[in-house]
């Protein structure tokens, strides 16, 4: 099952969030080589590539709401829309069995992984909503998935928060029909949170990312991919 493409995003604004390094910076790469608008979001903006044009970094940590606001304000004043959120920051945690695990470390994971994406897409709503078929992409992993083997136990909270994260996405495609909402695992990816010993490159992490971002009005919502192919929740 594939959507209609959009082949070039020429006139079109995205958010991407994590976007200073790993798959988040490919993928605002990736989509300001189709020519969309990028607004490059990280907690250090100044890490931001800034060689390309149409990318402006702009200062998100998803912790902070304020600057949630801020980000979302500058995107209405300056470009009076958004076409394309894409959900990417988020942290792996320790590992251990749930008791042996620091409840902050529980709550900055959750909360960073699942609840400020909710908080960031729902200041942006107002944008994407009169936008038709605008798309919001949320970054989840394998992880999260009750099928293929269950949610990861050796990151209990990342497991959970990624899982969490694939109902948001069930549940906000039901919510707002005239919105097009997937969720995609990238895989295995050499970053700094995947590890040196990955088996993918950040090419291939941002590809079904950047392929969501480009589908048309009508195309599947709702759904989790992989490698541009569905996959069960």
């Amino acid at each position: 099952m594939d959507g209609d493409l959009h082949e070039s995003l020429s006139g079109q604004v995205a958010l991407v969030t994590g976007a200073n390094r790993g798959i988040g910076a490919e993928i605002t790469k990736q989509l300001t080589e189709l020519d969309a608008t990028v607004y490059a979001a990280a907690r250090t903006p100044e890490d931001v590539e800034t060689s390309r044009s149409r990318t402006f970094p702009v200062r998100l940590d998803v912790t902070d709401e304020s600057t949630i606001r801020t980000v979302i304000g500058t995107i209405s004043e300056k470009q009076g829309k958004l076409d394309i959120l894409i959900n990417n920051a988020g942290v792996y945690g320790e590992t251990g069995k749930l008791g042996t695990l620091p409840t902050g470390e529980i709550d900055t994971t959750l909360r960073t992984n699942l609840h400020r994406p909710m908080i960031l897409t729902r200041h942006a709503l107002a944008l994407l909503s009169e936008q038709s078929g605008a798309r919001i992409v949320n970054v989840s992993s394998g992880s999260g998935q009750f099928s293929g083997g269950g949610i990861d136990v050796g990151h209990l909270p990342y497991g959970v928060s990624k899982a969490g994260l694939n109902a948001f996405t069930n549940s906000l495609a039901s919510q707002y029909p005239g919105l097009l909402v997937n969720a995609v695992c990238p895989g295995w990816v050499r970053t700094e949170m995947g590890g040196s010993g990955a088996p993918r490159s950040v090419e291939k992490g941002a590809e079904t990312p950047v392929w969501l971002a480009q589908f048309r009005s009508g195309s599947p919502s709702g759904r989790l991919w992989r490698d541009k192919r569905l996959v069960g929740w």
